[in-house]
């Protein structure tokens, strides 16, 4: 159900809010003079963009053009309405909201809650089989052969399903829970001739996993015996996706910020066994390869820029495979993984329990970077004949033309010829070579484009409303005057005095300006409290772009800009009379048409602007 919330409280969750604070919990963050910046949570880069001003109370990404305040933040990154944003801040920082429900239902986000709420109710469950029931004696019995101490199995509320169809069925009818939305959660599975529902999960240890706010969205399930499947986990429901999910992140988030390094495993168990032994910043995949949602999470949010990532692998022929899918992975997310490969009969946790923290810290510390690890798996594999160099030649290119940076593609170009004893220029060759072969396949396939000219096409997208381009040099100086009067509400007076607005070409910037001229003064000069009262997306990240500007202002340089503008529109209009008369003089009808309609449209500029202030036009 909706909620109206009274505007009292919404001020109280607003003056206590703190945008740096929050949004930390999202993206890693590192201040830089008075700004802090970090990479955008809202589309790939490799270089930070995204900035947050403590002192405005505002972000904006000078990449992709998203801007707005903390609520505008959580309203984008979650999908949440404006009422939920702000109940989840009050609830963050204590401030209790009376709910007034409304009749109308806003069905998403009560369903998200629902589900929440039920997973946690299974949840609970699980533990209380583990701990009270004779099932749970022979999963606890498991769990302590595996090494498993209380403190973890409590830690990670392991629980366990018992055997049988409808343990946790009946445990919901009796709380009268849908059997619909139970099956929603993905926790029972319809019978195939409709008669109603089973378990999903039965006879087995569960893993609840849960999101970085540490609500349960999904299970894993291992069976105690040699049953197939080994391991099962929930499907995909409105709050579980396995390919942006990882097991132990809730957890693990604060380590992999301190530490900004993170390794990743493959299992419950081999993740259980890091945190045990102390190794803390690790997470694992939920039975899924590695995805880009996971990389630019692990990246952008908590090991930073320069993290490290390091995989964790059981054996040669797993972190081959492993590291050959992820190398377009981490390219493609600006993070070179490096991959760590026990010996062989070994995974995480065996390793852990036979030689300890320390010695598994100390081979980790050897772990290859992707591509050094794939040429030591090509020599190892082809040899070094001269057929084998050639295939593992081969083989590198194709990965060696996914490196963006050039210097270290160079670098391992020359390792490559180095290990293999041939000329470096040679393998040079090559590169270029199936450089630019992919350039051809490239230019064959509309809408495929270099990653600089998409990005540049973010920035240029970013700032242009309605066919009016905000780069145009015409429009230049009205973006500065704009910056000015979000930056130093002082000079709002003069403007308005001086009408300057009234000269203004760009329609969205002139709408702009007068919505600064009305609303500054109402809410003391704070740009934040502006965003909330903006629908339009486009205006919005307008806004923060230009009252983030670095320019410091006073009253002298404020009157000085405001004097260059007028003498500009000035000499604008006598040049655009001159180019009308040189038309005329050069029969150049078109031209003279373009020229007309700009007059024109100044013209019918003017006389809005003189109807909506109460004169008129003769």
């Amino acid at each position: 159900m909706s909620m109206h919330i009274a505007e009292d409280k919404i001020a109280d969750i607003k003056n206590a809010a703190d945008i740096v604070e929050i949004i930390t919990d999202y993206v890693v963050l590192k201040k830089t003079g008075k700004n802090y910046v970090g990479l955008c949570p809202f589309h790939s880069e490799k270089t930070p963009s995204f900035t947050v001003s403590s002192e405005k109370q505002i972000f904006h990404c000078f990449g992709c053009g998203e801007g707005g305040n903390v609520f505008t933040f959580l309203m984008k990154k979650d999908g949440l309405s404006f009422p939920d944003a702000i109940r989840l801040i009050g609830k963050r920082y204590g401030i209790e909201i009376p709910e007034k429900r409304h009749k109308e239902k806003n069905r998403g986000f009560d369903e998200k809650e629902i589900l929440y709420n039920i997973n946690k109710m299974a949840m609970m469950f699980y533990k209380e089989n583990l701990q009270n029931s004779k099932a749970g004696k022979m999963a606890f019995a498991y769990l302590k052969n595996r090494g498993m101490k209380n403190e973890t199995i409590s830690e990670f509320d392991l629980g366990c399903a018992p055997e049988g169809w409808n343990h946790l069925l009946n445990y919901f009818s009796r709380k009268e829970v849908s059997q619909k939305i139970i099956e929603k959660a993905g926790l029972v599975i319809p019978r195939k001739d409709k008669g109603g529902y089973y378990d999903r999960f039965r006879n087995r240890i569960i893993f609840p996993i849960s999101d970085m706010s540490n609500r349960v969205i999904g299970f894993g399930g291992r069976v105690m015996d040699d049953s197939l499947p080994k391991y099962l986990n929930s499907p995909e429901t409105p709050v579980f996706n396995k390919g942006s999910s990882l097991y132990g992140l809730s957890q693990a988030k604060q380590k992999c910020r301190d530490s900004e390094t993170v390794y990743i495993a493959e299992g419950y168990f081999d993740l259980l066994s890091l945190h045990q032994h102390g190794i803390e910043n690790s997470v694992a995949t939920l039975g899924t390869s590695l995805t880009g949602e996971h990389v630019q999470l692990l990246r952008n949010r908590y090991v930073g820029e320069n993290g490290k990532v390091i995989l964790v692998y059981d054996s040669d022929v797993a972190g081959i495979k492993a590291a050959q899918r992820s190398v377009e992975i981490f390219k493609q997310g600006y993070v070179d993984a490096q991959i760590l490969v026990l010996p062989d009969g070994f995974d995480p946790d065996s390793y852990l329990f036979k030689f300890g923290r320390e010695s598994f810290l100390e081979i980790a510390e050897k772990a290859l970077s992707s591509m050094l690890f794939l040429i030591d798996s090509a020599v190892n594999r082809y040899g070094l004949s001269i057929e084998g160099k050639n295939r593992i030649v081969s083989d590198m290119i194709k990965h060696f033309v996914m490196i963006k940076d050039e210097v270290i593609r160079s670098l391992y170009a020359k390792e490559l010829a180095e290990r293999l004893g041939i000329d470096e220029t040679a393998i040079v060759r090559k590169i270029n070579d199936a450089y630019e072969t992919m350039s051809r396949e490239t230019r064959k396939k509309p809408g495929k484009s270099s990653e600089k000219a998409i990005h540049d096409g973010i920035k240029k997208d970013s700032l242009s409303i309605n066919g009016q381009d905000l780069y145009a040099e015409e429009t230049r100086i009205e973006k500065h005057i704009i910056a000015m009067m979000l930056q130093f509400p002082e000079i709002l007076p003069e403007i308005k005095k001086r009408d300057v607005l009234k000269y203004f070409q760009h329609a969205n910037l002139k709408s702009i300006g007068q919505m600064i001229i009305n609303k500054m003064s109402q809410y003391n000069g704070q740009v934040s409290e502006i965003l909330d009262t903006i629908d339009n997306m486009e205006n919005r990240n307008i806004i923060t772009s230009l009252a983030m500007g670095k320019e410091v202002w006073n009253l002298d340089g404020c009157l000085k800009l405001i004097k260059q503008f007028e003498s500009s529109r000035s000499r604008y209009d006598d040049d655009l009379l001159r180019r009308i008369k040189a038309a005329e003089d050069s029969n150049d009808d078109k031209l003279l048409l373009e020229l007309l309609k700009k007059k024109q449209a100044k013209a019918n500029t003017f006389k809005h602007d003189l109807e909506s202030s109460g004169g008129k036009s003769k």
